[in-house]
């Protein structure tokens, strides 16, 4: 632990500490391996989005995912199951922060991984679902060059999208998909982000889904799946 203290009287005081952050992995083969690193939504944890990831990664992908640094209590009848804690990645008190933080983690957790040759560094994939999404592409179009594809799922772009320089073109794929029923990311909140994505991707691609509402559906699994399994086999 540091300090890292502003001159007296010129506001708030802070301090620099570590921290440890958790995440759950799945080995695919004894062999480097196309990587999904999946992020959980608001309130949930990193098992239950093993539980899903591993639903919709097509055979042979390594899994890690990691674990939101925001914990919470919550009531035991929400989602989530018996657990009485859930966790998230943003805070409304210094947002910066937990942006810096996650770009963090995930640099960290993808460069370990390749180290130990779990994964393969041309074929990483990152995948969110609701609060982790807008997250992920701020880390995807900051670190351009990490990818090979980023998938949303029932969530937002950030939103500086339109006036940070910090966001690069990159040649890694986009999958965008999205609930109609949706009553946080509705069909006209999301209706431009197809063109809005396009103005840094080459690569979209965008799909609602009219039987869905804020949720991971088996029709968004198997395109994801599909997806990933196209994009990984690309040379």
């Amino acid at each position: 632990m540091s300090n890292d203290q502003p001159n007296a009287g010129s506001g708030e005081r802070t301090l620099k500490a570590e921290t440890k952050l958790y995440y759950d992995l799945h080995v695919a083969a004894p062999k480097p391996s196309p990587l999904l690193v999946a992020l959980h939504g608001y309130g949930s944890n990193m098992r239950w989005m093993m539980r899903e990831a591993r639903r919709l990664v097509p055979e042979g992908f390594a899994v890690a995912t990691l674990q939101g640094f925001h914990q919470h209590m919550k009531e035991p009848k929400e989602v989530g199951g018996p657990a009485r804690y859930g966790f998230g990645w943003l805070s409304n008190f210094h947002p910066e922060d937990s942006v810096r933080l996650h770009h963090q983690a995930l640099l960290d957790l993808i460069a370990t991984l390749i180290d130990e040759k779990v994964a393969d560094p041309r074929r990483v994939f990152l995948f969110g679902f609701s609060q982790s999404c807008a997250l992920n592409y701020r880390f995807a179009f900051t670190h351009a060059d990490r990818l090979r594809g980023v998938v949303g799922v029932c969530g937002g772009l950030p939103g500086d999208w339109e006036t940070s320089e910090k966001y690069q073109p990159t040649a890694a794929a986009v999958l965008h998909l999205a609930g109609a029923r949706d009553e946080f990311y509705t069909p006209a909140r999301v209706a431009d982000y197809s063109d809005r994505l396009r103005r840094r991707a080459r690569d979209v691609e965008m799909k609602s889904y009219e039987d869905a509402g804020h949720e991971l559906t088996p029709a968004m699994r198997e395109d994801v799946r599909a997806w990933l399994h196209r994009h990984a086999s690309i040379q």
